[in-house]
């Protein structure tokens, strides 16, 4: 396997958020070490209580704090602060294979991406998933194919590879586990260049455990997902507001249209003020739908030539 990042001569930081991870902390950076010798690695603790620091610092590993409370801020601090050619982003809990880091930043290199995707769904240990969490991921991966025009497999998964361009060219603001639907919805408005690369995801540790929590962090990403939709593709979000309203409009005024016809007289007074207000509303979705859509076209010709900039940098 050839080392494009050593040919290129190419800085590489492996990144590796922790909460309580002081059982599986010191094999994950072990193996990193091993796979990526050049690599510089960081372990960003996100106040554990348990020995996840003096572990991480027993490997070899270089740690800093985040004391905010969610991985979102934490990813977010470790992408600010480190300066990189070359970033590899995985959990501390080992359930992500260090063995394949060389030939996702070879693909990163070679194939011209912006990010390289561990996808854990083609291969995993059977213990590895949930049930209710690869359903959750299925859903909104089938999701974000549907509203974004762009197939992906895993969009939760932890295991990633960025360019520098990347971090300097995608905005974050999640909190929580909702931070790597962030990342992907965000690189796909931006039109960059995203691969999927199967990886096998392995279960954790039997004393280890998962700070996911199914329902809670499942409702905060479908929140990401729909906040994203409205801000980058304010148009046809606007224009289903828009014709829910005037479907709505059309069921409350029915009754009331019919009885003018048949009698001349409106009696359902109140049924036809909401009637009214619905198509009112709907026009204004529409309108607001329309000036947000252009206002929109703006900023992404202003990404777009960043975005330029930056690859001739």
């Amino acid at each position: 396997m050839i080392d494009s990042a050593k040919s290129n001569n190419l800085t590489v930081a492996v990144l590796l958020p922790c909460y309580n991870e002081g059982k599986t902390i010191f094999d994950t950076v072990t193996e990193f070490k091993a796979m990526l010798p050049g690599a510089t690695i960081y372990v960003y603790d996100n106040n554990s209580t348990d020995n996840t620091i003096s572990e991480a610092e027993r490997a070899g590993a270089f740690v800093r704090t985040e004391s905010l409370q969610g991985k979102g801020y934490v990813v977010r601090r470790m992408l600010r602060e480190i300066d990189s050619d070359i970033y590899v982003m995985a959990d501390g809990d080992r359930t992500y294979p260090a063995e394949y880091a060389p030939q996702m930043i070879n693909n990163l290199i070679a194939n011209g991406c912006d990010m390289i995707v561990g996808s854990r769904l083609e291969s995993h240990h059977h213990l590895a998933f949930r049930k209710l969490h690869k359903f959750g991921n299925n859903l909104l991966s089938g999701l974000i194919s549907l509203l974004f025009s762009f197939k992906l497999q895993d969009v939760l998964s932890g295991y990633r590879v960025f360019t520098r361009r990347f971090v300097q060219n995608v905005p974050l603001r999640s909190k929580r586990f909702e931070v790597e639907s962030e990342i992907t919805l965000n690189a796909l408005e931006a039109n960059m260049v995203i691969e999927e690369f199967p990886v096998n995801y392995r279960s954790r540790p039997a004393d280890s455990f998962s700070k996911l929590s199914t329902f809670k962090d499942g409702i905060l990403i479908f929140g990401t997902i729909l906040n994203i939709f409205r801000h980058y593709k304010p148009l046809p979000f606007f224009l289903i507001l828009s014709l829910l309203c005037i479907l709505a409009g059309l069921l409350a005024g029915a009754p009331v249209i019919l009885e003018f016809i048949q009698t001349g007289i409106v009696t359902h007074v109140p049924l036809a003020i909401l009637a009214a207000s619905l198509e009112v509303m709907a026009m204004q979705f529409m309108s607001i739908g329309l000036v947000l859509d252009s206002l929109t076209f703006n900023r992404k010709l202003k990404i777009d030539l960043k975005y330029r900039q930056a690859n001739r940098a």
